[in-house]
């Protein structure tokens, strides 16, 4: 299907990025039930670190693996969105991961300021969601509408073009 370098609306990845959430929630659940199988975790706070460690590998090579073959996970299919390299190339493993590394600035700072300032009750969710809204920000401040990650990693969130009508032949 034809890419055009021309971004998509800020609304449409972001619409994107929540039905990337809903299937993830399906993958994670998978990992962590064959995780807590295999090890026999009887409780939740049992091998809590390694369960952690074992889910971050789990995303990762979820969106490493689609971003690789094909720029397009599941959701970005349907949202009709293709991850790429600023010449619109497709990515490679190293640009794959380091764009999944910094993607987590989405989250990590906003957790970070919550323990920093000691958050409690409605705060631990308040922190985090300004630094998710600061970040969306970022897209208006770059000329071509790319989230900070996106430039930094050297990659850029493309629109796919829709699939031109068929055109029925006569019989």
């Amino acid at each position: 299907m034809p890419t055009s370098l021309n971004p998509p609306s800020l609304r449409r990845r972001l619409a994107s990025m929540v039905y990337e959430t809903m299937l993830l929630f399906g993958v994670v659940f998978v990992a962590g039930w064959l995780f807590s199988t295999l090890l026999e975790q009887k409780h939740a706070l049992y091998l809590r670190n390694m369960l952690q460690d074992w889910l971050f590998v789990v995303i990762c090579l979820y969106f490493v693996w689609f971003w690789t073959h094909g720029g397009q996970t599941l959701a970005m299919k349907t949202w009709r969105l293709r991850v790429v390299t600023t010449s619109g190339d497709a990515l490679g493993y190293k640009r794959a991961l380091g764009r999944y590394l910094l993607s987590w600035m989405w989250i990590l700072p906003g957790l970070a300021a919550a323990w920093a300032l000691n958050a409690k009750t409605w705060m631990l969710l308040v922190v985090p969601m300004i630094n998710v809204v600061l970040w969306a920000l970022t897209a208006y401040l770059d000329p071509q509408r790319q989230f900070l990650h996106d430039r930094i990693s050297g990659t850029r969130i493309v629109r796919v073009a829709d699939k031109p009508a068929q055109v029925e032949a006569a019989a």
